[in-house]
């Protein structure tokens, strides 16, 4: 069993997808910060200081001994207090639709980039072109000399 397992984690297939998670994680973080860090400040800077992580509805009591923000989803989360965070929603869809977006770049760039090796290796593969009459007349001509033998010199 501890073969047919190491056969199967050896497998091309499950490394790639090995390293496609791992690279996929790392995307999906560089996604998020560039999300958070970079296009919703634009979008709040657009919209009059528009902040969607400040958008939730409190779904229950805040503790007695609660010092923080009442304003502030992640402290009131920290907190415990349950919460309908739609404005982090939204943000995750935004997260979401700019890596898919991406995504769909990517596979576009590599589709084009495979459907061109492919038009030039049928081009490769394509018989040559056939040669003029004239090219062949000659061709025969030469092949006859040939057979004939060298010619006798004349004086």
């Amino acid at each position: 069993m501890l073969k047919d397992f190491r056969a199967f984690i050896a497998r091309g297939n499950v490394l790639d997808l090995a390293v496609g998670v791992i690279i996929g994680g790392a995307f999906a973080t560089i996604t998020k910060s560039l999300t958070d860090d970079v296009i919703m400040p634009i979008v709040g800077a657009l919209f009059g200081g528009f902040d969607f992580s400040s958008y939730f509805i409190r779904l229950g009591p805040v503790p007695a001994d609660y010092k923080g923000s009442l304003a502030s989803y992640a402290q009131l989360k920290a907190a415990g207090v349950p919460l309908l965070g739609y404005g982090e929603f939204i943000t995750v869809v935004i997260n979401f639709v700019i890596l898919a977006f991406i995504v769909f770049l990517l596979m576009r760039s590599v589709n084009r980039l495979i459907a061109t090796v492919e038009r030039e290796k049928a081009a490769g593969d394509a018989e040559p072109a056939a040669d003029p009459a004239e090219v062949v007349l000659l061709r025969e001509i030469r092949d006859e000399l040939k057979a004939r033998g060298p010619v006798p010199p004349q004086v």
